[in-house]
């Protein structure tokens, strides 16, 4: 009996090390994402809080491209707390602080440890410090000069800061930690500005609503350039997330419908058909090549850049000169950069849904 009873714990520290292991080759993305339970009350799961308390800036924000669940070293905490006054890199880009904001949440749920409602709640008074008063936000807050001021859908990061606002408004259990009613008053102008915002920067191109560039001047509201390879253009990516925001209103107003149905017009009438891009890989797995090629039976794409007069793909390198073929531009950026996408499909997956709900009332508009 003692036998078995020591080979069970052996067993235990097994799983519970090879689990570890697993978690920490997942990317900090991944970990964000996975389903809540009883992983986050782990000791694994606390080292990773652990980090991700130490990586906040006082101004409750956090920078981007950082691994957390990677191991600190002694010295490496010190430099941590030793950055934590400093008003620089701290963003909403890639992912930045909406992450930490929903590994937080889960862990809160788990272990009801007061510093990480802190932190969360000092990462919502972040983002809201951070919107422009036309509703939009920056890449990065405080400011970083250059096209980092520009209003940013960019991976989505404008939209990530929406939903949040949106589960926190309107009092879902999709986070654990509450705001206080003072707090959601402005949550709710900051969302409110934030639709407004996405209304009046959809592009209009010979005077029809078509979709958004992944940047828009923050002054002027229109499509701008961001890195030297991403010009002023209409996003087949971007677009996506966007109007699946806009389809998730519980009382959306007539510009909304407008702009909803506008751009699932346009993502119709630019949707690639007939075309598959083909990614050949090395032995480690690496991207060494990307060819499109033609396949009848390939599933609709888009084009991450298009044209702002007439929406026709185009690519380029980071001399900035635009190419109308993938293969026309370096190996470099174009195996190193997601030129298409399929995420419009998700749009128009929703969309006859979305209209009949429109259509029945089930769904209320807003005068």
């Amino acid at each position: 009996m003692k036998k078995f009873q020591k080979w069970s714990v052996v067993l235990l520290v097994f799983l519970a090390v090879n689990t570890f292991a697993q978690v920490l080759d997942k990317s900090w993305k991944s970990i964000t994402e996975m389903p809540e339970g009883n992983w986050f009350v782990s000791a694994e799961a606390k080292v990773i809080a652990e980090n991700v308390l130490l990586y906040q800036r006082n101004i409750g924000g956090w920078p981007k491209n950082i691994q957390m669940q990677k191991p600190l070293s002694d010295e490496e905490k010190k430099e941590l707390l030793a950055l934590k006054s400093d008003m620089h890199n701290i963003t909403t880009d890639n992912g930045a602080t909406y992450q930490e904001m929903v590994f937080l949440s889960k862990m809160y749920r788990q272990v009801p440890d007061e510093r990480y409602k802190s932190a969360f709640l000092a990462g919502l008074d972040y983002i809201l410090e951070a919107q422009y008063d036309n509703g939009g936000w920056p890449q990065f807050y405080p400011l970083k000069k250059g096209y980092y001021t520009h209003i940013t859908y960019n991976d989505d990061s404008m939209v990530n800061i929406l939903n949040v606002l949106e589960e926190i408004k309107d009092k879902t259990d999709y986070f654990s930690i509450k705001a206080s009613d003072e707090t959601i008053k402005k949550i709710e102008l900051a969302f409110s500005k934030g639709i407004d915002c996405i209304i009046k920067t959809q592009y209009k191109q010979n005077g029809v609503l078509t979709s958004w560039c992944a940047q828009h001047d923050e002054n002027t509201l229109l499509p701008a350039k961001a890195r030297a390879y991403e010009l002023p253009s209409l996003s087949g990516k971007e677009s996506a997330k966007i109007v699946l925001l806009l389809m998730s209103l519980d009382n959306p107003s007539k510009e909304v419908i407008t702009a909803v149905n506008s751009a699932v017009a346009w993502f119709e009438q630019v949707k690639i058909n007939s075309l598959r891009e083909d990614r050949i890989l090395n032995a480690e797995g690496k991207i060494i090549d990307k060819k499109m090629i033609p396949d009848v039976n390939a599933p609709a794409i888009w084009a991450r850049f298009m044209e702002l007069d007439d929406n026709k793909p185009f690519f380029s390198d980071r001399d900035g000169i635009k190419k109308y073929a993938l293969s026309e531009i370096g190996e470099e950026r174009r195996n190193g950069y997601a030129w298409y996408t399929n995420e419009p499909k998700e749009v128009l997956k929703a969309y006859d849904k979305w209209k009949k709900k429109i259509s029945s009332g089930r769904i209320g508009l807003k005068n």
